[in-house]
């Protein structure tokens, strides 16, 4: 499934130097990562995610998405994909890689991840991931995201952008044009996402594919302690860009984080959760 000269040991050790040097957190961005006639399979599979019964649909001041639930909208080319990208060979190509000494664990159920969709006006906002799975209580380490608009036009945006540290500025923005992946680790101040609304045609939507990987405990100094077992998104405002209206959002949802179980902050989040 994967382009052959990404997987020659001589590559590899490039890439290896290249992602663990990359700013301004550890990340790669692959093109043409996968044989492309297989992955238009999996794009025809792709559902108008607005359609389904069993879907998240989130619409606030950070996110306005649509994501699938778990594996169960998958046809047959996706669900050989993701069990080849959860199998033994590539979680240790991806350490391989990303310099992750702890043994990688995927996700079958797909907490947070599966089928992406953003229609026009969509987006969602700069912030870093939830540190802790749900079910399995494993460490978030790692994030791969593969990119399946054709077609895709600059003027369109939804690049993917990563940003410094202290939220400065943003360092790295990625166009999301198909078969384009994504690879970054997640810390505590890995700061990324899609903030701008998208100028698409309304006939268009940004598509991807998300696949999160983890460990069974992580370096002490990724997270910070009060954070390590957090279970949330956290989002946080560009300075000067975004309103002051999600500014008050993510203060009020940070205080709720103290003082009510995380599982009802996801539902409040969500204006519907089908």
């Amino acid at each position: 499934m994967i382009n052959e000269k990404y997987l020659k040991s001589e590559k590899i050790s490039e890439i290896k130097l290249i992602y663990r040097g990359n700013e301004p957190f550890p990340n790669i961005c692959f093109d043409d990562f996968f044989d492309e006639i297989y992955l238009k399979k999996v794009l025809k599979e792709f559902p108008d995610l607005s359609k389904l019964d069993n879907k998240i649909y989130y619409n606030n001041p950070n996110e306005i998405k649509l994501a699938t639930k778990g594996a169960k909208q998958f046809g047959n080319y996706t669900l050989q994909l993701v069990n080849y990208l959860n199998s033994e060979p590539f979680l240790l190509y991806l350490q391989q890689i990303t310099g992750i000494e702890e043994t990688l664990i995927p996700d079958p159920y797909f907490e947070g991840g599966g089928f992406h969709e953003i229609k026009r006006d969509g987006l969602l906002k700069i912030h870093v991931d939830f540190h802790k799975h749900r079910k399995m209580k494993l460490h978030r380490r790692l994030n791969l995201l593969i990119y399946l608009n054709e077609d895709w036009r600059e003027e369109y945006g939804g690049h993917f952008e990563l940003w410094e540290k202290d939220m400065s500025k943003c360092v790295k923005k990625i166009l999301p044009i198909f078969n384009r992946v994504a690879i970054f680790s997640t810390t505590g101040n890995s700061w990324h996402g899609h903030p701008t609304p998208l100028n698409c045609p309304n006939n268009k939507s940004r598509k991807s594919l998300a696949l999160y990987y983890y460990t069974n405990g992580r370096p002490f100094n990724e997270i910070s302690e009060k954070d390590k077992n957090r279970i949330t998104t956290t989002f946080n405002a560009r300075k000067g860009e975004d309103s002051i209206r999600m500014i008050f959002y993510n203060k009020i949802l940070s205080l709720l984080h103290y003082i009510l179980p995380s599982k009802i902050i996801e539902i409040l989040k969500s204006y519907r959760n089908k």
